[in-house]
């Protein structure tokens, strides 16, 4: 049986089907969105951006076909000022309820996704996912993480705040270690486009299955690079999309603070994320379903 999940997220919403292997999918069909840009400054996501979610949900729905998929969306819709009324209207126009997972939960699934990506030879480990509008985190060392942190200090959220670099060290520095113990001994993991992308800047080989690493050190000398140069200017870096340059520095200092904070100075990329962790429980569930018909 085949199952999927339509991620909807600032920057796109990526339809993902697939029957047992993950990295094989069935269908991978991404439609790009820019809910940054219709986001006011009191967090109302304006009537074009609710069309243009509405339009790539029917996409989504017209390349699924037969297949059911689990469709959520992440914080950028899900703390959004007007959030029941975009999910209304998103049901009224596509026939799809939009569901939308607590901050926890993001971490939870972070955690399950880099744990089946590492496995269980990689230890207690520590989840590091930096997103737009959240950052996530979660430890364990089994199946299911022991302790698992949401926190409104993604990188959109900052960039909107319009901190200098110094005080968003200090604002996340300070939030971040009031409510995550301290952990040295776990392996560092990052989960999110924010750590791929700046481990690309540092050096890092692109590609699902090339190891890759971010250094604190590399990241340190980045900082104040990206600091002076314009949005135009990154978006021209190695690893930095288009879309993503405005808050590339803000996302840089969140995953500064979240290695220092945790006490790791390398972190390990995982290419996979929420949106794998979602799909494994989905096998899981469905393999179970089989079995119990059996």
């Amino acid at each position: 049986m085949s199952v999927g999940v339509l991620d909807v997220g600032c920057f796109s919403a990526h339809l993902v089907v697939v029957e047992r292997d993950l990295l094989r999918p069935l269908v991978s069909h991404k439609v790009r969105l820019r809910l940054d840009r219709e986001l006011d400054s009191e967090g109302f996501i304006s009537r074009d951006g609710i069309a243009s979610l509405c339009a790539a949900v029917l996409t989504a729905r017209k390349k699924a076909g037969d297949t059911p998929f689990l469709p959520f969306a992440t914080s950028s819709v899900r703390d959004s000022a007007n959030v029941d009324e975009v999910m209304r209207k998103v049901y009224r126009r596509t026939g799809v309820e939009l569901k939308v997972l607590s901050g926890k939960e993001e971490a939870r699934l972070s955690y399950t996704a880099a744990r089946h990506w590492f496995g269980w030879s990689a230890g207690p480990m520590v989840v590091l996912d930096v997103g737009g509008g959240t950052v996530e985190l979660a430890v364990g060392s089994g199946a299911e993480p022991e302790r698992a942190v949401s926190l409104p200090l993604g990188a959109r959220t900052l960039t909107r705040a319009g901190l200098t670099v110094q005080d968003m060290r200090a604002e996340v520095q300070d939030r971040i270690a009031e409510a995550f113990p301290r952990d040295e001994s776990a392996r560092a993991v990052g989960c999110s486009k924010v750590f791929e992308q700046l481990a690309r800047l540092a050096g890092a080989r692109s590609g699902t299955y090339a190891p890759r690493q971010l250094r604190l050190k590399d990241l340190e000398k980045w900082i104040p690079r990206l600091a002076k140069l314009s949005v135009r200017e990154r978006a021209a870096l190695p690893g930095i999309s288009r879309h993503r340059a405005q808050q590339s520095l803000a996302g840089a200092v969140v995953a500064e603070a979240l290695m220092r904070v945790s006490g790791h100075d390398v972190v390990d990329i995982s290419p996979w994320s929420t949106k794998e962790g979602l799909l494994l429980d989905l096998v899981e569930r469905s393999r179970g379903r089989r079995e119990s018909a059996a």
